[in-house]
């Protein structure tokens, strides 16, 4: 039985050796090749004197050596903590400080910048450069960590050796930091249990098989992006690693490598969905899956029309819980809106404040309970207590109460079962003594056809409580910023009640996203709480929208 992480890769490897297993540019690694580098990797770290449940961070974009040092530090029991290449120096140091990390995996470049931070993290004893440079003081070369190593992992290898392990599945595998989108990023603490679960589930309802090609444009500190390799190496796969550039670049990989499975986030789906997609490409994707964000129904229908033979899988997650929900392809058309049932192996509920089930339509808190459950927030006992809290299913009594994730998102259960999602509990725009939800808004602003992007935000205001403000790009015409305003402001008027209008209205060039790819509403919030407290605008009518158009 599969327990622990690295086993992914140990069972496809034993099973069928020659199948390609990570592509990256031009360069290919069977099953075979990827299990010898990684136990030599693992080697390598043991005779640094990392021991068990040591944090090894890997700071680096998408190519073999983050596989590589995330399934080894599985091998070597120590913890991988997968850091996304996009922050800067003093998000990462946070990340190093706070949980203690003893070995960095970077590059010479990244090493530089990250010098003046790295002196203060007093744990952080080795850094791993990948440039095959020689050994300097302090740092280690990659080819340093494998000398001596990979002709042992070949020797076990042909004696058809499994890697002896004294590790559970209960054991930290990995720790995942959120985006931080409120406060400083948090270390979500998954067990081997979480992520090999995760994995069967997802391959499950996905139906992946060793014929599969997916194409990793997310990061790996990303739960989601994660997942890429996982579902592959589960399935016997093969994955694709990109860091891409243009939204076109990933048209051209699909095509490339004939890619059949694709994963993104709503920001990139809207880039995509609006490109004309290579023939072979659109026919040899079997499936596609967002999450990270709603799609728009606008979206989704310009997603079907461009991949008419494509399954489109609509999923709902949150890091401390891996995935929460999915809904079938063939729901699309009936649900467009709805995040779907829970996945395979886990229970999600709709509850009111005091931990009742609610009723059919009725909005409460989704709370998911089972085996993807995370172990909580590294070093926030605190923050952990307030997420992850006891609660005793309905039925028959248990021995104990379960823990469950409590996610701070609204949501509502249909007389069929299926949710659908309101909004974050911190996000609901409340004027003029309603709450509205950002999802509700941005909804009907997508229908007009007039918008590539928009983010709808709750902002001061001296007379409302909140004023509705809507950040968008536009689809590019000839129109003026001006006329363009003035038709998105008459659709919002024939779609929507007075209360619900924005009361401003803001082209930019381009939305600002956070580092997994998703809208930074964080810092577009920010960036514009005073919009309405500045005197040429505190007195405009919710009725009648400002038009701004900002850089």
């Amino acid at each position: 039985m599969l327990a622990l992480v690295h086993q992914l890769i140990e069972h496809q490897a034993l099973n069928r050796p020659e199948k390609d297993a990570l592509y990256f540019k031009d360069t290919k690694f069977s099953y075979r090749d990827l299990w010898l580098k990684t136990v030599a990797v693992a080697k390598g770290f043991e005779r640094l004197g990392l021991t068990r449940g040591t944090r090894i961070a890997i700071y680096l974009p998408k190519q073999p050596e983050s596989v590589l040092a995330m399934f080894a530090a599985s091998a070597a029991h120590c913890v991988f903590v997968p850091i996304n290449p996009l922050l800067k120096p003093l998000q990462v140091k946070h990340i190093l400080q706070n949980c203690n990390v003893e070995c960095l995996i970077t590059s010479r470049t990244r090493a530089l910048q990250l010098q003046e931070i790295t002196d203060s993290c007093s744990e952080l004893r080795h850094c791993v450069l990948v440039d095959n440079e020689p050994d300097e003081e302090d740092v280690v070369s990659w080819e340093s960590l494998l000398a001596n190593t990979h002709t042992e992992a070949i020797k076990s290898f042909e004696q058809n050796q499994v890697l002896s392990s004294a590790a559970t599945d209960n054991d930290i595998a990995a720790i995942l930091y959120t985006s931080g989108s409120t406060g400083k990023p948090k270390g979500v603490v998954l067990s081997h249990r979480n992520v090999m679960c995760g994995a069967e589930s997802v391959v499950s309802y996905l139906h992946n098989t060793s014929e599969d090609r997916l194409l990793a444009v997310l990061p790996f500190s990303f739960d989601y992006g994660l997942s890429q390799l996982t579902t592959a190496f589960f399935a016997g796969a093969s994955v694709v690693l990109m860091d891409y550039l243009m939204p076109r670049d990933v048209l051209r990989a699909v095509e490339r490598y004939q890619i059949t499975g694709l994963a993104a986030v709503p920001p990139l789906w809207n880039q995509l969905a609006n490109l004309t997609w290579p023939v072979s490409a659109a026919q040899s994707l079997r499936y596609i899956t967002n999450s990270g964000g709603a799609v728009p129904v606008a979206l989704s229908d310009k997603l079907q029309h461009a991949l008419p033979a494509t399954q489109i899988y609509l999923m709902y997650g949150l890091t401390e819980a891996f995935r929460s929900t999915y809904l079938r392809p063939d729901e699309l058309r009936e649900r467009p809106t709805s995040i779907g049932k829970a996945i395979p192996n886990a229970e999600v509920m709709v509850v009111r404040a005091d931990g009742s089930i609610c009723d059919d339509d009725e909005a409460g808190e989704l709370i998911h309970r089972g085996p993807l459950v995370a172990q909580g927030y590294w070093n926030s006992p605190e923050k952990t207590a307030k997420r992850f809290r006891r609660f005793a299913p309905q039925g028959p009594a248990l021995a104990f109460d379960e823990i469950a994730v409590w996610s701070g998102d609204r949501v509502y259960r249909d007389k069929d079962g299926y949710l659908f999602f309101v909004s974050r509990a911190d996000e609901m725009i409340k004027t003029s003594g309603y709450r509205i939800s950002p999802a509700e808004v941005e909804e009907v602003l997508y229908q007009s056809g007039l918008v590539q992007e928009v983010a709808a935000l709750g902002l001061p205001h001296e007379s409302l409580g909140q004023a509705i403000a809507v950040i968008v790009t536009t689809i590019r015409t000839a129109d003026t910023n001006h006329a363009i305003a003035a038709k998105i402001k008459q659709h919002c008027q024939q779609q929507m009640p007075n209360y619900m209008i924005p009361s401003a209205i803001i082209l930019v060039d381009e939305l600002a996203k956070n580092p997994n790819g998703k809208i930074d509403r964080a810092g577009l919030h920010r960036q514009y709480q005073k919009t309405f407290l500045e005197p040429s605008t505190i007195n405009q009518s919710a009725t009648c929208p400002k038009v701004m158009s900002k850089s």
